[in-house]
């Protein structure tokens, strides 16, 4: 019995060990192809070996330029801008900061003092406009 089961084994080791067909077998690499841009009358470098060199020729004017597919790009629509993106992180992060008149952060507590001041300036000058001494 224990030789019945030891066939199998021994059909498949062989089997594994037979040369593949030649459909199988891996190919030699390809030629090795080298694809660049020349600008103004720059010479095309020539291959060494089996390589190919492809060399697509530019005009001088082109040579220190943004490639065509980046200048063309439109730019982002939509959303707010830098400036007002600036501006809501400021107003948001001044109550944080000294003379902002919070306990929120150190000496916030300082601004009330100043934002007191403000307020009765303001009332001030509109005492003024309105003639009331």
């Amino acid at each position: 019995m224990p030789r019945q089961g030891a066939l199998p084994l021994i059909g498949l080791t062989l089997v594994a060990l037979l040369p593949l067909p030649v459909a199988a077998q891996p190919e030699p690499p390809p030629e090795r192809t080298i694809n660049l841009l020349v600008y103004g009358d720059d010479p095309c470098p020539q291959g060494k070996g089996d390589e190919i060199v492809v060399c697509a020729r530019r005009p001088e004017s082109e040579r220190y330029r943004i490639p065509k597919k980046l200048r063309e790009k439109p730019a982002p629509t939509g959303g707010p801008g830098w400036g007002s993106q600036v501006a809501t992180m400021e107003q948001v992060q001044r109550q944080n900061l000294p003379n902002s008149c919070s306990a929120n952060g150190a000496g916030g507590f300082t601004g009330c003092t100043a934002q007191m001041l403000a307020q009765w300036f303001a009332e001030r000058r509109m005492q003024q406009s309105q003639g009331e001494p």
